[in-house]
This record gives structure tokens, C-alpha cells and sequence, in this order.
């Protein structure tokens, strides 16, 4: 959990009560009898920067190691006495279920002045929860970010120029590749909870720093340049078709026109830019209102076309469009399509005429062309039943200044020097496939505004996949439904005109619309306005994101703001990058510029997934399930391709930046050395690599596993129990760390051959159950300080070992020497110390060899909480195809003061979140009185305890003891269950407010005590007994008994391991506890944390 979740003590409605008397001496005594209800741990969002830039659970979690705020809620009661000694580091689960469930993913973006918190938490705000469904969040966004500028502006163009099937091929590989990217980005997405910081967040946390520092900004720059290309657009838009007139730059000749254009546009471009950015800086509330007037106008657009389209069937709009002999012409300055006309029986010359003639007479000197071909007037939109289809399916390429041509006769004229100065449509840029990809690939971008939003989403889970695909799908049929209606539609030589002279500079797309051009001019207008807007305010704050990150020290400046967080000088870079682009001026020369970055931020987004998948990390368990490593790598090589397609020396470019990048923040201030040859680079490159992970401890959601296997070895040197390296090998897969030690018991001198020919041994069986790992025999004085020794040491640098797998010791009653049971207690302490995980296998070989379980389940008693390893480890065997069948259930206890039809909840919205599949079961024990079973097998086992202690017996009186007891313990549970009256244990499902006060009243009435009383009044040496014990034993009987009753015929049974007692007198007696507590259960794992948090519900 993050550090932005701080807990908060709230006082509790009831008082505290006081618990059982302990015994101060005993073995397990932690005062843990007392009432520890005085406060309930609730979550507040600190909304301060993380210093760590992570925005990731730190490793000290409040649900471990938690020492403060919820040392009043632990636990209260006899039922769990047998974990009480470390209840404040591993709290009960059901007073941290509610916590774990109900985070709380505030909406990204920034506080305004006048809503800003009280940051010392003194004044409380109420925290609305997000409420945006799939449509609302993701959806639309998406569409108001995909459909744009470039299908307005250059559509049309693009058909015209590439023909029908080249535009189709085009659409086709761009959309294939953001319909491949979304589903990689689905996946990253619903692979935990995706926080602040959206898509750079999503991006950079799978790849790491180096790769997610370059490609975080690649993805700003794109999303700058984007703004730049959008308020391009607008200027063009206000300067060609609303009002030319406000040009500043005029050209005087035709050859001037497009120069004059660039500058005009560079001069309004910064004014809109700065228009734009102080909106931006005044308040980003007022661009988010306007959002929805934004799509409005694109939706209303594009309804627009389809309704032209439709119209056209019926009555074509009349655009007539002037050719002269097959060249197009400009029709701004003449309104009649002739040469002459006659107006009362007199032959006068035309507007046309005098545009092409040295004066207006019959006899005046003219242009070649002009004289010799004759002038014809098409309809510019033929429409739909035209069969203009087939003129449009080719494609007609030329270089800047070619004019635009009809396929029909003319006659040529032989001096061609002054075309350019005449009214002819021309190419203002020389166009190829590949320019035509660079240009259009913007238009299908924008398709991380879904994620950009998680906070916002009510299931971001669901709505992100869904959302963004479902977008996808619509703005693809969009497009291209109108590359195959433009090319019916509109009369090719229209469509190739990219600035509509030939039809007055009305807007190409326009004059398809219905009712009006003006529709789609104001309709694109404010949606290319919107769009720059909306990138002018996205790209400082993923700037800020990747300054606060502190993984380029010198962006570190831009991660400050003002007091309510805008992030001002990331404002200011962002306006500064925009205006290189306005000055560039052409539409058609941004547009590449941003589809590189865009391109690359997409790949990266592939290779992360297919990454993901390939290294099976545990942590990868995306809620969306259809995706494929493959289907990430073809869009990774689609993206490529389309880099190299677009712009060859523009995606070199962007892949050198990118590189710098990554090469800087992985290199600052390191030293390299360099081996010389292959072997000294591979050297070098193991070192670097150890290295690196000893900096720093991994991260939660790469914690895997890494187990040191201590065996034991038989006399003839040969492994005791093989099946361990069975389960190691089901639970690792190949993956991550095994260690295989043993210890021989002498010195090094005297068996250094034994120690060879023991580690033969273990890489035998290693081979032999297919263990992929190392193996480590040491040989030592005795074996505790061995195990001690390879506990401490095993492993290299940051390959270590953070786990130990055992075999639990199953004849330590009928061991002729304590010091096997001993030594097994002492390692267990010895992994607490060292802050690793245990796992403890009971009866080890009864568990499966290669053979696949057939349909069962792994049960998993989650009693406390240590670190999360009971949810972890069920889904690493689920991935071996020898438990691929089972499915996992979670058990966790309640206590009379729990609800438990609210933990069920929570734990299967904490297991919602965790991406795992398991089924949930709340099990209530309430503190029901202690058995005289339990009082009679702890009095047989103190007995036991205290004659071992007085006598060396011999092996022979050891085991006719043992079975004396067992003889004496069997008659005395049968003589019970016939003297007395003991109910059994009530599981009850529901707790009513009546109910659990009558039976806290119950408990405290005076009529218990004197059943109590009775109790010992059959049998007085029960009172003597030391009283923790009474409910050590207490606890493990109860938990017996439910988990028998419950999990019986389960193929796994994973248990929380308690820890042993801190006074050692009392270590025989935790063993016994064990064993009665796992006694009629087949396969049991015993599970102990490590002391950090294992499993994150984030990406």
C-alpha cells in the first residue's frame, strides 16, 4: 500500500473490558488475554508527493510491521492464544480485511485554489468515490481523442492521393496496430490498480526505470507535439475557411501564396498557444467542463457526413468545379465556368478570360493552354450512385507543384513556363505512400485517455478493456466507412484539392455535409481547439509525473508547481517544445514528427506485455485475459514498421533520443569496466547484473520465491525425502533462485570426500525430480550451527535466497535424541531473524511426484496476516500442471466481535484486486468454553514434558512411555465423551446485534465461573495447569477441529505457521501444539512471512 494511505485512529464505541488472567510465566504469555479494542484503523489519503517517485506500495506496508496506530485492535479472546506472541507485527485478518479491500484510488489531476485539502489532516474531507461507468470514463474520452484534426483536414486528401485501396491499407495497418497496442495496454492495465499517473505510470512500472524514463518522455514529447499539430490545425481552419481575410502575410504573386500561409501561421499559432497555455494556468477545471461541448462538436461532425452521404443519393449538393482542358481550376476570382459569354447578341469575355489574357478584348494575347483547350463544368459531388467509385479506387501521386488532373483528353501546349503563375490546383507537397502513413497515423492516436482516467472509473478493471477496444472498433468502422464513401462521393480531382480552391475554399469534407459546410468548419474548429487544450494540459502534468519520479535529475525543476499542484514550469517547457512546432507552420510536417514518439511510446507498450508474459512474473495475473505474447510482439513489429514507413530518419532519430535517454539514466555518475573478450563481457556483465540487485531489495510485485531447500541426508548419504525437491520444482517452475543445502555433521578435514559425494547425491535427485537450482553441503561441528550457516550465507551478492523450505520432523516423539526437534525450533527462529519466509511440508511424502491431481482443492487458513505468501504460493502451484486442475479456497476466522458477512465481502474485493480466482469462506469461532479434552491433553503433555526433563531414559522406556500416553490420553477422551456434556462447537453465519450480546452477556455471568469450578472439582490437577498453555492448546484443538471439517479431503492444506515461544523452556510443548493442530490432515504446508509484503494489488 502506498504511503499516500496513512491510518488514523478513530476511538471505538466500546469500552474496553477486561481479559483473562495469564500466567506471567508461561511459554506463550504476550498479555494477549487483555481487551484491545480501543481504537478502529481507518484510511486517510495524504495527498503530499512520494518522496520515493514510485507511487507504488513501499515495502513497509501498514498491514505489516505495524506498530502504532492498530496495536488497540488486535485481538481479543482465547481462540487464536496460539499467535498472540506476534500479533503486533502479523495482526488478525479480520481486523485488516476491511482495510485491505476498501482503498481508496482518488481522480487524477490537480486541486484548484478554493478545493484544496487541509494537508495536516486536521479538517476532514468527505471522499466522493468514483462513480464513472465504461461509457462516460472511457468511451468517450477515447472517441473525442481519436477522432480529430487529421480526419477533418486531411481525410479527403489522403483518399484523393493514395485511391481508395492505398487509404484502406493505410487505415487498416494503423488501426490494426492500436487495436493490438489496446490489447496489450488492457492487460497492463487490469494487471493491478493503475494510480495517478495513468499511461506513463503503466508504462514505465513493467520496464523499469531506464525504459520508462525513455519512453515516458517520448510519450510526452509526442503528446506536446500533438498540441502543436492541433493548433495548427485550428489556425488553418480560421485562416482558410472562416476568415481569410484576417491573413496578415499577403502574397502578392501565386508563387509567394504558400510562404505567406506558413507565416501567418506561425504568428497566429503563438498567440493561440498563448491564449491557450494561460487558460491552462488560470484553471484546468474550466477545460475539463469543456470537454463535453468538445465532443458534441466532433459527434455532431461526423453525424454530419454520414447524413451529406446519405443526401447525396437523392440530390447531390451543386459544388460545380472548373477544368480547363483536364486541369483544375482555382475558382475564387470568377464566378462562370466559360471563356465568353453573350449578353445582348454581343460575345464579351469572362472573369476567367481576363485571368488567363493579357486584357479583356476577343483579340488579346493568351495562354497557350488556355487557347488551345476548352473549358467544362463537373459537379464536384457526383454522389453515391455516381459510379465515380472507380475513377477514386487508384491511387495518383506527383511531386509539389504537379498540377491536379482529370483523366480526360486535352491538348498540350508546348510552352508550359507560366503554369505555375496561372490558377491551377497544385500539389503543395511532393506525396508518397509512406508520407501519407506519417500523417494519417495521428489520427488513430489517443487511445490511453481510458487509462488516464483509472481514478476516476468505478471498475477501472473492466471499463479501461472494454472502454478502449469498443473506441477502437467504432472510430475504425468510421474510417474506413469514409475512405470507401469519400471515394464515392466526391469527384477525385475535389479530393486531391487538400485546400478546396477548386470549390471556392469551402473545407472538401464540408461540401459532403448536410445541411451545411459550416457545420463540419465550426464543428472540427472547436474540436481541434478542444484538442490542444486538452494536450496543453495533459503534457506538463506527465512531465511533472516524470520529474517527481526523480529518475532525471536534471527534469527534477519541473516536478515543482504552484502551492494547489499545477505543475507551472513543466507548463512553461511544454508551451516552449509546442512552439517549435507552430514554427515549423506545415500540418503535414508535424503530424510524422509526433507519429514517432506516439509509434514508440506503443511499442514499448507491446514489448512490456509480451515481456510480462514470456517472464511469467508472479505478479502478472491481468483480469483481462485475452491477450498473447504473440499478438504484443506483432504489434511491436508493426509499430517498428510504421516508424521505419513513415519517416526512416525521423524514427532514427527518435529511437537516438530515446536511447541517450535510457543510456543516461542507467549510466549517471557508474563507473563500467570492461573484460577484454567473451568471457570477460560475460563476466563483467554477472557482475553488473549482481550488482545492481543488491542496491536495492526487489520491489512487492517482483517478489518471487527464492528458496534455500534444507534436506536431510540418511546414512548412506542419499536424500531422505525426494518429494521436497518435487514440490520445489512444482512451486519454482524453473523460475528465480533454489538453493539445495545440507549439513554433515564433523569437520572438513576428516569428510571433505563425504561432502563431495553428498552434493552428488542431491544433483542426482535434483535431476531426478527436475529441480533446476544449486547445491550447497556444508559440513560443520553440529548440525544447528550448519543449517545456522547456510541460513546466514547461502547465496551470492543479490541472488539470495529469502525463503527456506523444510520437511517438518515427523518423528520427533519417537527421537531418541531432543536435539532433532530442538534444532528444527532454532531454524525456525533463525529465518525469523533473518527476515525470511518459512515453509514447513508435513508429511512430505505423500505429496504428488509428476502425476497431474485430478479436480480438488488447495485450502489455504488465512489466520493472520504476514506478507501475503497464502495467497502467493497457491497461485505458483496453479501454474504446474500437476495442481493446474485444483482450484484455491481461502478460509479466514472470525471472532464474536467480527461481521462476518462483511469480511466475505472484503476479502473477495481484496481478492478482486489481487487478480486471483479462489472461492471464500467465512468460518466463525466464538469463544466457546474450554473443553476438559483440552484440559486433559495439556495436563498429559506437561506430565510428559516434566519426566523427560527429570529422567535420561533409555530409547525402550521412551517408547513404552509414549505408548502408555497414547493409551491413557485415547481411554480419557472416550470416558468424556460419555461422562459429559460438552456441546460441540456452533459455526454460526450470521451474528445479530442480539445475539452477540446475549452471548458476551453469557460469558460474563457469574454461572460460568462456576462451571468452570465444577470443571476442576472433577479432576483438581487441572488447576495447577499453567493456564497459557490451557489456551495454546485450547486454540490448536478448536482450529483442528474446523479445518478437519472443512478441508479434510483437500489435495493442499496451507496453514499459518505461529511462531515458537520466546522462553525456550517451553519448545516440546510447541511441538505438540503443531501437532495437534495439523493432526487428520494428509498434506500440509506450514507458512511463516518473511516480515514484508509479498503480493500488491498494484501494476
Amino acid at each position: 500500500m502506498s504511503e499516500r494511505f496513512r491510518v488514523v485512529p478513530v476511538a471505538h464505541a466500546d469500552e474496553s473490558a477486561s481479559g483473562d488472567a495469564t500466567d506471567g510465566d508461561s511459554a506463550f504469555d504476550a498479555g494477549a488475554g487483555e481487551e484491545r479494542r480501543g481504537s478502529v484503523p481507518i484510511l486517510r489519503y495524504s495527498r503530499e508527493p512520494n518522496k520515493y517517485g514510485d507511487g507504488n506500495p513501499r515495502e513497509s506496508s501498514p498491514f505489516i510491521n505495524n506498530t502504532d496506530d492498530d496495536k488497540g485492535n488486535l485481538y481479543d479472546g482465547k481462540n487464536m492464544a496460539l499467535f498472540e506472541e506476534e500479533m503486533d507485527s502479523n495482526p488478525m485478518v479480520s481486523s485488516l480485511l476491511s482495510k485491505l479491500a476498501n482503498y481508496t484510488n482518488l481522480t487524477q489531476g490537480v486541486r484548484e485554489h478554493e478545493e484544496a485539502d487541509d494537508e495536516e489532516g486536521a479538517k476532514k474531507q468527505a471522499v466522493k468515490s468514483p462513480q464513472m461507468g465504461t461509457f462516460i470514463g472511457v468511451y468517450l474520452p477515447c472517441l473525442q481523442n481519436i477522432l480529430g484534426v487529421i480526419l477533418f483536414l486531411r481525410m479527403t486528401w489522403i483518399v484523393g492521393t493514395a485511391g481508395i485501396l492505398e487509404s484502406f491499407i493505410i487505415v487498416s495497418m494503423c488501426c490494426s496496430c492500436t487495436m493490438l497496442t489496446a490489447i496489450s495496454m488492457s492487460a497492463i492495465a487490469t494487471n493491478g490498480v493503475v494510480p495517478a499517473g495513468g499511461s506513463y505510470y503503466m508504462i514505465s512500472r513493467p520496464l523499469g526505470p531506464e525504459f520508462g524514463g525513455a519512453v515516458g518522455l517520448c510519450f510526452y514529447l509526442g503528446t506536446t507535439f500533438a498540441g502543436a499539430m492541433y493548433i495548427l490545425g485550428t489556425i488553418e481552419i480560421l485562416l482558410t475557411y472562416i476568415v481569410p481575410s484576417a491573413a496578415i502575410f499577403k502574397a502578392e504573386e501565386k508563387a509567394g501564396e504558400a510562404d505567406a500561409m506558413l507565416n501567418n501561421m506561425r504568428v497566429y499559432g503563438t498567440c493561440c498557444l498563448t491564449l491557450m497555455a494561460l487558460v491552462v494556468f488560470v484553471g484546468v477545471k474550466y477545460v475539463n467542463k469543456l470537454a463535453l461541448v468538445f465532443l458534441a462538436c466532433v459527434v455532431l461532425s461526423i453525424l454530419a457526413i454520414y447524413a451529406g452521404v446519405i443526401k447525396t443519393i437523392f440530390e447531390p449538393p451543386v459544388f460545380p468545379v472548373c477544368l480547363l482542358g483536364n486541369r483544375t481550376l482555382q475558382n475564387h476570382d470568377f464566378d462562370k465556368c466559360m471563356k465568353t459569354e453573350i449578353i445582348d447578341n454581343v460575345t464579351v469575355t469572362t472573369e476567367l478570360w481576363s485571368l488567363f489574357c493579357k486584357g479583356p478584348e476577343l483579340n488579346a494575347s493568351c495562354n497557350e493552354y488556355f487557347t488551345l483547350n476548352n473549358v467544362t463544368e463537373i459537379q464536384g459531388i457526383p454522389g453515391l450512385t455516381s459510379g465515380v467509385i472507380l475513377e477514386n479506387m487508384w491511387g495518383s501521386y506527383g511531386p509539389a507543384g504537379m498540377m491536379v488532373e482529370k483523366a480526360v483528353p486535352s491538348v498540350p501546349a508546348s510552352d508550359s513556363s507560366q503554369d505555375p503563375y496561372m490558377p491551377y490546383v497544385v500539389n503543395d507537397i511532393t506525396a508518397f505512400f509512406t508520407l501519407l502513413v506519417g500523417i494519417y497515423f495521428p489520427s488513430v492516436t489517443g487511445i490511453m485517455a481510458g487509462s488516464n482516467r483509472s481514478g476516476d472509473l468505478r471498475d477501472a478493471q473492466r471499463s479501461i478493456p472494454i472502454g478502449t477496444i469498443l473506441a477502437i472498433a467504432t472510430t475504425t468502422v468510421i474510417y474506413l466507412s469514409c475512405v470507401v464513401l469519400f471515394g464515392a462521393c466526391i469527384e477525385g480531382v475535389v479530393l486531391r484539392d487538400k485546400f478546396g480552391d477548386s470549390v471556392k475554399g469551402n473545407l472538401v469534407i464540408g461540401t459532403l455535409s448536410w445541411p451545411s459546410p459550416w457545420v463540419i468548419v465550426i464543428g472540427s474548429f472547436f474540436s481541434c481547439c478542444g484538442a490542444g487544450l486538452q494536450s496543453l494540459t495533459g503534457a506538463p502534468r506527465l512531465l511533472q509525473a516524470i520529474a517527481r519520479d526523480g529518475i532525471v535529475p536534471f527534469l527534477e525543476v519541473f516536478g515543482h508547481g504552484k502551492a494547489n499542484g499545477e505543475p507551472t514550469w513543466a507548463l512553461l517547457l511544454t508551451a516552449v517544445i509546442c512552439e517549435s512546432g507552430i514554427l515549423i507552420a506545415s500540418l503535414d510536417a508535424v503530424a510524422p514528427i509526433l507519429s514517432m514518439f506516439f509509434l514508440m511510446c506503443y511499442l514499448f507498450v507491446n514489448l512490456a506485455c509480451a515481456l510480462q508474459t514470456l517472464l511469467r512474473t508472479p505478479n502478472w495475473r491481468p483480469r483481462f485475459r485475452y491477450y498473447h505474447w504473440a499478438l504484443s510482439f506483432l504489434g511491436m513489429s508493426l509499430c517498428l514498421a510504421l516508424m521505419f514507413i513513415s519517416s526512416w530518419y525521423y524514427a532514427l532519430v527518435a529511437m537516438l533520443i530515446a536511447g541517450c535517454i535510457y543510456k543516461y539514466i542507467e549510466y549517471r555518475g557508474a563507473e563500467k569496466e570492461w573484460g577484454d573478450g567473451i568471457r570477460g563481457l560475460s563476466l563483467n556483465a554477472a557482475r553488473y547484473a549482481l550488482i545492481r540487485l543488491e542496491e536495492a531489495p526487489p520491489h512487492t510485485k517482483n517478489w518471487r520465491p527464492q528458496l534455500l531447500v534444507l534436506l536431510n541426508l540418511d546414512a548412506e548419504l542419499s536424500v531422505k525425502h525426494p518429494r521436497l525437491l518435487s514440490f520445489t520444482t512444482q512451486l519454482k517452475a524453473g523460475k528465480g533462485l533454489t538453493i539445495v543445502g545440507s549439513v554433515l555433521e564433523g569437520t572438513y578435514l576428516t569428510r571433505d570426500t563425504d561432502a563431495k559425494r553428498a552434493e552428488q547425491s542431491i544433483k542426482s535427485a535434483m535431476a531426478a525430480e527436475k529441480t533446476k537450482g544449486f547445491c550447497h553441503v556444508v559440513v560443520s561441528s553440529n548440525l544447528r550451527d550448519g543449517f545456522s550457516h547456510l541460513i546466514q550465507s547461502a547465496g551470492l551478492g543479490g541472488m539470495k535466497h529469502n525463503s527456506v523450505l523444510m520437511s517438518w520432523p515427523a518423528n520427533w516423539k519417537q527421537s531418541n535424541d531432543p536435539q532433532s526437534w530442538r534444532n528444527f525450533i532454532e531454524t525456525i527462529r533463525e529465518t525469523t531473524a533473518a527476515h525470511q519466509a518459512l515453509l514447513v511440508a508435513k508429511n512430505v511424502d505423500s505429496f504428488p511426484h509428476q502425476e497431474r491431481l485430478g479436480e480438488g482443492t488447495i485450502d489455504v487458513w488465512w489466520i493472520v496476516h504476514d506478507g501475503g505468501m497464502l495467497m502467493l504460493l497457491p497461485f505458483l502451484l496453479q501454474q504446474h500442471k500437476v495442481w493446474r486442475k485444483c482450484k484455491m479456497r481461502i478460509f479466514t476466522v472470525a471472532q464474536l466481535d467480527d461481521n462476518s458477512i462483511q469480511m466475505k465481502k472484503d476479502l473477495q474485493m481484496f481478492l478482486y484486486h489481487l487478480r486471483l480466482n479462489a472461492e471464500v469462506e467465512v468460518v466463525e469461532m466464538h469463544d466457546s468454553d474450554i473443553s476438559a479434552f483440552t484440559y486433559e491433553k495439556t495436563l498429559v503433555m506437561e506430565q510428559r514434558s516434566q519426566m523427560l526433563k527429570q529422567m535420561q531414559l533409555s530409547r525402550t522406556e521412551r517408547e513404552r512411555e509414549a505408548q502408555l500416553i497414547h493409551d491413557r490420553n485415547t481411554a480419557s477422551h472416550a470416558a468424556l465423551n460419555d461422562k459429559t456434556d460438552v456441546s460441540p462447537e456452533r459455526v454460526h453465519m450470521t451474528w445479530t446485534k442480539d445475539k452477540f450480546c446475549s452471548e458476551r452477556n453469557r460469558s460474563r455471568e457469574p454461572n460460568t465461573n462456576m462451571a468452570v469450578r465444577d470443571l476442576f472439582n472433577m479432576k483438581p490437577e487441572w488447576e495447577s495447569l499453567n493456564q497459557s498453555n490451557v489456551r495454546c492448546m485450547h486454540t490448536a484443538v478448536k482450529l483442528n477441529e474446523v479445518v478437519v471439517n472443512k478441508s479434510q479431503g483437500a489435495h493442499l492444506v496451507l496453514l499459518n505457521m505461529p511462531g515458537p515461544p520466546k522462553n525456550r523452556g517451553g519448545d516440546e510443548n510447541y511441538m505438540e501444539f503443531m501437532e495437534v493442530m495439523m493432526e487428520g490432515l494428509n498434506r500440509v504446508l506450514l507458512v511463516r512471512g518473511g516480515g514484508r509484503e509479498v503480493i500488491t494489488i498494484y501494476s
